[in-house]
């Protein structure tokens, strides 16, 4: 079997699809290699492929393409962003209720602080956490609040959060904490993970760095320790606003359940409250609670009024340990 061509392009019989094709179906058919070799050696168009070139198109060509997944296509990630775990939530997501994988809080482990307020906590500069409160020193580090309170925590509510995206929903879980000593110091962290275990913990470590100081007064006479709210004071979020009224001792706290044990563990024995909006919301009911009873030190009454000395701060009275510490 035998071609003929002219050593001039202009005089060539075969165009290049046609004899990519030939070769290609020649392949395929398994006619002998010399012959094929035969046929490239004579051709002169520098658009022909190879013939090792066509021997991997031909074997690309005779395997079935595999079909692929959402994550292969999108490199284990999903279109929202966020990487995807191999056997996670497909499309549809997980319903019911959230898969309690138990509950661990903040890591044990010995703690080296990496902040200059840690530093001086940790060497003892600081005596007591008010200090911190005075100069408003912004706290990054939850040992910080474990070094000076006893703090209770207690999961408020856990409710499953999805996300729709291309490949699917992505469901997620969302945990509402509150810490407090019962003794004037509380806090709320909410914190969204793909695992409740994961999800409770950074809402506790969320709520210590948000522990606040609650300031607690008289309804009439000033006999005994202060035991509620000393102005009215109103906190709102999203629909929902709560309205805290001082109440005379021995009112007790007349609340509902949500608010009632945030004020437990504010340490306000007796209050009123009236709210309003979509209280079934539990998460804003509960944040509005909390912005509540943050204004307590946000209103002056007159026995606030006195002049205080002005010092300085601990980063300035400590500045030399400091400078040694980092050196």
């Amino acid at each position: 079997m035998s071609f003929r061509c002219s050593t001039s392009r202009n005089d060539i019989f075969f165009s290049t699809n046609w004899t990519e094709s030939l070769l290609l179906n020649s392949i395929q058919c398994a006619i002998n290699e010399d012959i094929i070799c035969e046929l490239i050696s004579f051709l002169c168009v520098r658009e022909v492929p190879s013939y090792k070139t066509l021997i991997r198109r031909s074997m690309a060509d005779t395997t079935a393409p595999v079909a692929q997944t959402a994550d292969q296509k999108t490199g284990g990630r999903s279109f929202g962003g966020r990487p995807q775990q191999r056997g996670g939530p497909q499309r549809g997501g997980q319903r019911g209720a959230p898969q309690r994988g138990g509950r661990s809080g903040p890591s044990t482990q010995a703690w080296v602080p990496v902040t200059k307020l840690g530093r001086l906590v940790e060497a003892g500069k600081i005596k007591s956490i008010h200090e911190i409160y005075l100069f408003s020193l912004p706290i990054k580090e939850f040992q910080i609040i474990d070094k000076f309170l006893n703090l209770k925590d207690e999961v408020m509510k856990i409710v499953p959060v999805q996300k729709q995206t291309r490949a699917g929903q992505r469901t997620r879980f969302k945990a509402f904490v509150v810490v407090g000593d019962h003794n004037g110091h509380v806090g709320l962290g909410v914190k969204c993970a793909k695992e409740v275990a994961t999800a409770i913990s950074g809402a506790i470590v969320n709520a210590k760095l948000s522990v606040i100081p609650v300031r607690r007064g008289y309804w009439g006479n000033k006999i005994g320790a202060p035991h509620t709210v000393p102005t009215k004071v109103t906190g709102k979020c999203g629909s929902v606003a709560v309205r805290l009224v001082p109440a005379p001792r021995g009112t007790g706290i007349v609340a509902a359940r949500v608010p009632k044990k945030l004020l437990q563990y504010a340490g306000i024995e007796d209050v009123y409250t009236s709210s309003r909006g979509k209280t079934r919301t539990m998460g804003n009911f509960v944040m509005a609670t909390f912005f509540a009873i943050t204004k307590s030190y946000a209103f002056l009454t007159p026995d606030l009024w006195k002049a205080v000395a002005l010092t300085q701060t601990p980063y300035q009275a400590h500045s030399a340990f400091l400078a040694e510490k980092k050196n």
